[in-house]
Protein backbone atom coordinates (compact mmCIF):
# COMPACT_ATOMS: atom_id res chain seq x y z
CA UNK A 1 0.00 0.00 0.00
CA UNK A 2 1.44 3.48 -1.29
CA UNK A 3 2.38 6.10 1.92
CA UNK A 4 -0.84 8.06 0.93
CA UNK A 5 -3.78 5.19 0.65
CA UNK A 6 -5.89 5.16 3.44
CA UNK A 7 -7.56 1.77 4.61
CA UNK A 8 -10.48 3.45 6.14
CA UNK A 9 -11.06 5.91 3.14
CA UNK A 10 -15.21 5.36 3.64
CA UNK A 11 -14.62 7.46 7.26
CA UNK A 12 -13.89 10.50 5.03
CA UNK A 13 -16.42 12.56 3.23
CA UNK A 14 -14.41 13.96 -0.24
CA UNK A 15 -13.06 16.01 -0.81
CA UNK A 16 -10.61 16.11 1.95
CA UNK A 17 -7.49 17.04 2.73
CA UNK A 18 -5.21 14.60 4.85
CA UNK A 19 -2.02 15.29 6.55
CA UNK A 20 0.57 12.67 7.72
CA UNK A 21 2.51 13.52 10.84
CA UNK A 22 5.23 11.44 10.48
CA UNK A 23 6.22 12.89 6.65
CA UNK A 24 5.36 16.21 8.53
CA UNK A 25 7.97 15.27 11.32
CA UNK A 26 10.85 14.40 8.87
CA UNK A 27 10.03 18.16 7.02
CA UNK A 28 11.01 19.58 10.25
CA UNK A 29 14.00 17.51 11.31
CA UNK A 30 15.36 18.36 7.00
CA UNK A 31 14.89 22.00 8.00
CA UNK A 32 16.31 22.23 11.45
CA UNK A 33 19.23 20.48 9.52
CA UNK A 34 19.70 22.50 6.54
CA UNK A 35 19.25 25.37 8.73
CA UNK A 36 22.19 24.13 11.37
CA UNK A 37 19.98 24.79 14.69
CA UNK A 38 17.06 25.79 15.43
CA UNK A 39 17.40 29.20 16.58
CA UNK A 40 18.16 30.60 13.13
CA UNK A 41 14.40 29.33 11.68
CA UNK A 42 11.69 31.75 11.81
CA UNK A 43 9.39 29.50 9.61
CA UNK A 44 6.48 31.25 8.26
CA UNK A 45 3.05 29.41 9.52
CA UNK A 46 0.95 29.70 6.62
CA UNK A 47 1.26 27.02 5.16
CA UNK A 48 -0.37 24.94 7.59
CA UNK A 49 -2.20 27.59 10.19
CA UNK A 50 -2.51 24.46 12.46
CA UNK A 51 -1.54 24.73 16.52
CA UNK A 52 -0.78 21.15 16.22
CA UNK A 53 1.77 21.88 13.73
CA UNK A 54 3.11 24.76 15.66
CA UNK A 55 3.32 22.52 18.70
CA UNK A 56 5.61 20.07 16.62
CA UNK A 57 7.82 23.00 15.68
CA UNK A 58 8.00 24.30 19.26
CA UNK A 59 9.21 20.13 20.25
CA UNK A 60 12.24 20.91 17.86
CA UNK A 61 13.54 23.60 19.41
CA UNK A 62 11.92 26.87 17.39
CA UNK A 63 10.86 29.74 19.12
CA UNK A 64 10.95 32.50 16.37
CA UNK A 65 7.99 32.76 13.56
CA UNK A 66 6.67 34.77 10.53
CA UNK A 67 3.04 35.21 9.72
CA UNK A 68 0.32 36.83 7.58
CA UNK A 69 -2.44 37.37 9.85
CA UNK A 70 -3.70 37.95 12.81
CA UNK A 71 -5.09 35.17 13.04
CA UNK A 72 -1.84 33.20 12.66
CA UNK A 73 -0.35 36.02 15.39
CA UNK A 74 -3.07 34.72 18.11
CA UNK A 75 -2.40 31.05 17.02
CA UNK A 76 1.44 31.13 17.86
CA UNK A 77 0.96 33.16 20.88
CA UNK A 78 -1.38 30.47 22.39
CA UNK A 79 0.48 27.85 21.38
CA UNK A 80 3.98 29.48 23.39
CA UNK A 81 1.84 30.59 26.70
CA UNK A 82 2.96 27.61 28.23
CA UNK A 83 6.76 27.58 27.72
CA UNK A 84 9.02 29.31 29.98
CA UNK A 85 10.88 31.19 27.01
CA UNK A 86 9.37 33.63 25.22
CA UNK A 87 8.43 33.34 21.84
CA UNK A 88 9.11 35.90 19.08
CA UNK A 89 6.22 36.66 16.53
CA UNK A 90 6.92 38.66 13.50
CA UNK A 91 3.98 39.90 11.61
CA UNK A 92 5.58 39.71 8.01
CA UNK A 93 2.75 42.35 6.67
CA UNK A 94 1.65 45.72 6.67
CA UNK A 95 -0.33 46.36 9.30
CA UNK A 96 -2.81 49.22 8.16
CA UNK A 97 -6.37 50.27 9.34
CA UNK A 98 -7.78 48.42 12.64
CA UNK A 99 -5.32 45.66 12.25
CA UNK A 100 -2.68 48.07 14.29
CA UNK A 101 -5.34 48.46 17.09
CA UNK A 102 -5.81 44.34 16.70
CA UNK A 103 -1.72 44.03 17.34
CA UNK A 104 -1.87 46.21 20.75
CA UNK A 105 -4.78 44.28 21.58
CA UNK A 106 -2.60 40.90 21.22
CA UNK A 107 0.28 42.48 23.01
CA UNK A 108 -2.02 43.44 26.03
CA UNK A 109 -3.13 40.12 25.68
CA UNK A 110 0.05 38.09 25.73
CA UNK A 111 2.66 39.78 27.19
CA UNK A 112 5.06 37.07 27.74
CA UNK A 113 4.89 36.85 23.69
CA UNK A 114 7.48 38.90 21.52
CA UNK A 115 5.49 40.61 19.00
CA UNK A 116 7.05 42.47 16.07
CA UNK A 117 5.84 43.77 12.13
CA UNK A 118 6.76 44.84 9.03
CA UNK A 119 7.26 49.07 7.66
CA UNK A 120 8.77 49.78 4.38
CA UNK A 121 7.58 53.77 4.94
CA UNK A 122 7.63 57.00 6.80
CA UNK A 123 3.79 56.87 6.78
CA UNK A 124 3.46 53.39 8.39
CA UNK A 125 6.33 53.55 10.75
CA UNK A 126 4.53 56.76 12.16
CA UNK A 127 1.56 55.43 12.02
CA UNK A 128 2.99 52.81 14.39
CA UNK A 129 4.58 55.02 16.99
CA UNK A 130 1.67 56.85 17.63
CA UNK A 131 -0.19 53.59 17.95
CA UNK A 132 1.86 52.02 20.51
CA UNK A 133 2.70 55.10 22.60
CA UNK A 134 2.36 52.68 26.01
CA UNK A 135 4.17 50.20 24.96
CA UNK A 136 6.69 50.56 22.02
CA UNK A 137 6.98 48.50 19.24
CA UNK A 138 10.00 46.29 17.62
CA UNK A 139 9.84 46.66 13.65
CA UNK A 140 11.73 45.10 10.95
CA UNK A 141 12.56 47.07 7.84
CA UNK A 142 10.83 45.49 5.02
CA UNK A 143 13.26 45.80 1.78
CA UNK A 144 12.24 45.13 -1.89
CA UNK A 145 15.41 43.09 -3.21
CA UNK A 146 13.07 42.17 -6.65
CA UNK A 147 10.00 41.16 -5.45
CA UNK A 148 7.99 44.21 -5.87
CA UNK A 149 5.22 43.55 -4.05
CA UNK A 150 6.16 45.43 -0.48
CA UNK A 151 9.56 46.36 0.92
CA UNK A 152 11.35 49.40 0.24
CA UNK A 153 13.81 50.42 -2.08
CA UNK A 154 17.47 49.35 -0.65
CA UNK A 155 19.09 52.16 -1.75
CA UNK A 156 16.31 54.12 0.50
CA UNK A 157 16.47 52.09 3.72
CA UNK A 158 19.25 53.77 5.64
CA UNK A 159 17.28 57.06 5.57
CA UNK A 160 13.90 55.25 6.55
CA UNK A 161 16.38 53.70 9.59
CA UNK A 162 17.19 57.18 10.54
CA UNK A 163 13.50 58.92 10.22
CA UNK A 164 12.21 55.85 12.77
CA UNK A 165 15.23 56.18 14.85
CA UNK A 166 13.35 59.14 15.76
CA UNK A 167 9.97 58.16 16.48
CA UNK A 168 9.50 57.59 20.45
CA UNK A 169 7.43 54.47 20.19
CA UNK A 170 9.33 52.10 17.46
CA UNK A 171 12.60 50.32 17.16
CA UNK A 172 14.14 49.11 13.97
CA UNK A 173 14.66 45.20 15.53
CA UNK A 174 16.06 43.79 12.02
CA UNK A 175 16.07 43.50 8.98
CA UNK A 176 13.68 41.83 6.04
CA UNK A 177 13.82 40.47 2.71
CA UNK A 178 12.14 38.17 1.03
CA UNK A 179 13.04 36.97 -2.58
CA UNK A 180 9.60 34.67 -3.70
CA UNK A 181 10.80 35.59 -7.10
CA UNK A 182 13.95 32.94 -7.37
CA UNK A 183 12.32 29.65 -8.11
CA UNK A 184 14.94 28.55 -10.38
CA UNK A 185 14.91 24.80 -10.77
CA UNK A 186 19.13 25.01 -11.91
CA UNK A 187 20.58 25.01 -8.34
CA UNK A 188 23.58 27.06 -10.13
CA UNK A 189 21.16 29.86 -11.61
CA UNK A 190 19.12 30.02 -8.04
CA UNK A 191 22.57 30.25 -5.88
CA UNK A 192 23.59 33.22 -7.92
CA UNK A 193 20.43 34.97 -7.73
CA UNK A 194 20.17 34.41 -3.96
CA UNK A 195 23.59 35.88 -3.46
CA UNK A 196 22.64 39.31 -5.25
CA UNK A 197 19.37 39.70 -3.55
CA UNK A 198 21.50 39.18 -0.28
CA UNK A 199 23.91 41.67 -1.11
CA UNK A 200 21.62 44.11 -1.90
CA UNK A 201 19.94 42.98 1.53
CA UNK A 202 23.44 43.05 2.90
CA UNK A 203 24.13 46.37 1.70
CA UNK A 204 21.69 48.08 3.60
CA UNK A 205 22.65 46.23 6.72
CA UNK A 206 26.47 47.24 6.27
CA UNK A 207 25.22 51.06 5.24
CA UNK A 208 23.28 51.23 8.36
CA UNK A 209 26.59 50.19 10.43
CA UNK A 210 28.50 52.02 9.28
CA UNK A 211 26.85 55.35 9.83
CA UNK A 212 27.07 54.51 13.43
CA UNK A 213 23.90 52.19 14.05
CA UNK A 214 23.67 48.79 14.63
CA UNK A 215 24.64 45.68 12.83
CA UNK A 216 20.78 44.58 12.42
CA UNK A 217 19.93 40.98 12.21
CA UNK A 218 18.55 39.84 8.46
CA UNK A 219 15.56 37.35 7.94
CA UNK A 220 16.30 36.50 4.52
CA UNK A 221 14.57 34.64 2.43
CA UNK A 222 11.47 31.94 1.59
CA UNK A 223 11.87 28.10 0.71
CA UNK A 224 13.46 27.94 -2.59
CA UNK A 225 16.46 30.41 -1.47
CA UNK A 226 16.50 28.40 2.10
CA UNK A 227 19.39 26.56 1.60
CA UNK A 228 21.38 29.24 -0.45
CA UNK A 229 20.78 31.55 2.66
CA UNK A 230 21.71 28.81 5.00
CA UNK A 231 25.48 29.12 4.06
CA UNK A 232 25.33 32.07 5.39
CA UNK A 233 25.88 32.46 8.70
CA UNK A 234 24.95 35.31 9.34
CA UNK A 235 21.52 35.15 7.97
CA UNK A 236 18.17 34.10 9.84
CA UNK A 237 15.88 31.81 7.57
CA UNK A 238 11.68 31.70 7.18
CA UNK A 239 11.01 28.46 5.29
CA UNK A 240 7.25 28.21 4.82
CA UNK A 241 6.26 25.61 2.59
CA UNK A 242 8.75 22.79 3.99
CA UNK A 243 6.31 21.65 6.28
CA UNK A 244 3.61 19.57 4.13
CA UNK A 245 6.01 20.41 0.28
CA UNK A 246 3.79 20.31 -2.58
CA UNK A 247 3.90 19.53 -6.13
CA UNK A 248 4.58 23.01 -7.39
CA UNK A 249 8.05 22.84 -5.45
CA UNK A 250 8.47 19.15 -5.68
CA UNK A 251 8.76 19.77 -9.33
CA UNK A 252 10.61 23.13 -9.65
CA UNK A 253 13.40 22.77 -5.97
CA UNK A 254 14.23 18.70 -6.57
CA UNK A 255 17.22 19.34 -4.74
CA UNK A 256 15.81 20.23 -1.49
CA UNK A 257 15.31 16.86 0.79
CA UNK A 258 11.57 17.46 1.81
CA UNK A 259 8.41 15.16 0.90
CA UNK A 260 4.64 15.40 0.27
CA UNK A 261 2.84 15.31 3.86
CA UNK A 262 -0.68 16.23 3.19
CA UNK A 263 -2.42 15.17 -0.04
CA UNK A 264 -6.04 15.39 -1.11
CA UNK A 265 -8.58 12.60 -1.28
CA UNK A 266 -11.32 12.94 -3.74
CA UNK A 267 -13.76 10.68 -5.69
CA UNK A 268 -14.99 9.92 -9.08
CA UNK A 269 -18.87 11.61 -9.42
CA UNK A 270 -18.84 10.97 -12.75
CA UNK A 271 -18.11 8.62 -16.12
CA UNK A 272 -18.42 11.17 -18.92
CA UNK A 273 -17.47 8.98 -21.80
CA UNK A 274 -14.75 6.44 -22.96
CA UNK A 275 -11.90 9.36 -22.09
CA UNK A 276 -13.19 11.79 -20.26
CA UNK A 277 -14.74 11.69 -16.32
CA UNK A 278 -15.46 13.70 -13.42
CA UNK A 279 -14.40 14.04 -9.87
CA UNK A 280 -15.55 15.88 -6.84
CA UNK A 281 -12.33 18.55 -6.14
CA UNK A 282 -13.27 21.77 -7.55
CA UNK A 283 -11.86 25.59 -7.14
CA UNK A 284 -13.35 25.12 -3.27
CA UNK A 285 -11.07 22.48 -2.60
CA UNK A 286 -7.63 23.24 -4.50
CA UNK A 287 -5.93 26.08 -5.00
CA UNK A 288 -7.12 27.70 -8.17
CA UNK A 289 -5.13 30.72 -8.57
CA UNK A 290 -2.52 28.38 -10.89
CA UNK A 291 -3.28 27.28 -14.48
CA UNK A 292 -4.64 23.70 -15.00
CA UNK A 293 -3.37 21.46 -13.79
CA UNK A 294 -3.98 22.54 -10.01
CA UNK A 295 -3.33 19.05 -8.34
CA UNK A 296 -0.67 16.18 -9.35
CA UNK A 297 -3.35 12.77 -8.75
CA UNK A 298 -0.71 10.34 -7.40
CA UNK A 299 -2.78 6.93 -7.77
CA UNK A 300 -3.83 7.74 -11.52
CA UNK A 301 -0.68 9.94 -12.91
CA UNK A 302 -1.60 9.67 -16.53
CA UNK A 303 -5.00 11.57 -16.06
CA UNK A 304 -5.22 15.16 -17.10
CA UNK A 305 -7.56 17.89 -15.79
CA UNK A 306 -9.12 19.93 -18.11
CA UNK A 307 -11.12 21.71 -16.92
CA UNK A 308 -12.36 22.49 -13.43
CA UNK A 309 -15.43 24.60 -11.61
CA UNK A 310 -16.74 25.30 -8.19
CA UNK A 311 -17.50 21.71 -7.44
CA UNK A 312 -15.96 20.02 -9.89
CA UNK A 313 -12.75 19.22 -12.14
CA UNK A 314 -13.13 17.31 -15.62
CA UNK A 315 -10.07 14.52 -16.20
CA UNK A 316 -9.26 13.11 -19.16
CA UNK A 317 -7.38 9.72 -18.89
CA UNK A 318 -7.55 6.90 -21.05
CA UNK A 319 -10.32 3.61 -20.79
CA UNK A 320 -12.55 5.82 -18.21
CA UNK A 321 -15.28 3.48 -17.99
CA UNK A 322 -12.66 0.95 -15.67
CA UNK A 323 -13.87 3.52 -12.58
CA UNK A 324 -17.25 3.93 -10.99
CA UNK A 325 -18.45 6.69 -9.32
CA UNK A 326 -17.32 6.42 -5.28
CA UNK A 327 -13.57 5.61 -6.32
CA UNK A 328 -11.44 7.49 -4.60
CA UNK A 329 -8.69 9.29 -5.93
CA UNK A 330 -5.59 10.76 -3.83
CA UNK A 331 -3.67 13.76 -5.24
CA UNK A 332 -1.06 16.58 -4.18
CA UNK A 333 -2.23 20.18 -5.05
CA UNK A 334 0.53 22.14 -7.20
CA UNK A 335 -0.03 24.88 -4.00
CA UNK A 336 -0.62 23.85 -0.52
CA UNK A 337 -0.65 27.26 1.73
CA UNK A 338 -4.11 28.23 0.10
CA UNK A 339 -5.27 25.19 -0.29
CA UNK A 340 -5.10 24.29 3.60
CA UNK A 341 -6.95 27.56 3.92
CA UNK A 342 -9.83 26.27 2.17
CA UNK A 343 -10.53 23.44 5.04
CA UNK A 344 -11.60 23.85 8.27
CA UNK A 345 -10.02 20.41 9.37
CA UNK A 346 -7.68 18.33 7.93
CA UNK A 347 -7.74 13.96 8.23
CA UNK A 348 -4.95 12.98 10.18
CA UNK A 349 -3.26 9.97 9.07
CA UNK A 350 -1.02 7.40 10.05
CA UNK A 351 0.29 3.81 9.41
CA UNK A 352 -2.75 4.42 6.29
CA UNK A 353 -5.41 4.73 8.74
CA UNK A 354 -7.82 8.00 9.63
CA UNK A 355 -6.34 8.43 13.77
CA UNK A 356 -7.37 12.16 14.50
CA UNK A 357 -8.73 15.34 12.81
CA UNK A 358 -6.79 18.24 13.46
CA UNK A 359 -8.70 22.02 13.30
CA UNK A 360 -6.56 24.36 10.95
CA UNK A 361 -6.70 26.81 13.69
CA UNK A 362 -6.22 30.53 12.00
CA UNK A 363 -8.15 29.70 8.71
CA UNK A 364 -9.23 32.80 7.12
CA UNK A 365 -7.44 36.30 7.32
Amino acid sequence: MSWYEVKNADAIPSPALLVYPDRVQENIQHAVQIAGSPARLWPHVKTHKMRVVTDRLLAAGIRSFKCATLKEARMLAEAGTDLAEIISVLVAYPLVGPAIAQLTGLRAEFPNVHFACLTDNRVSAQRLSDAFAANPLDVFLDLNVGMNRTGIKPTDAPALYHFCATLPNVRVAGLHAYDGHIRDTDLMQRTQRTDESFALADGVRQAIADAGGPTLPLIMGGTPSFSCHAQRPDVLLSPGTFVFWDAGYGQTLPDLPFIWAAALLMRVISVVDEQTLCLDLGHKSVAAENPLPRVVFLNEPDAQPIGQSEEHVVVRIANAHRFTPGDVWYGVPIHICPTVNLYDSVNVISDNQVVDNWLVTARGH
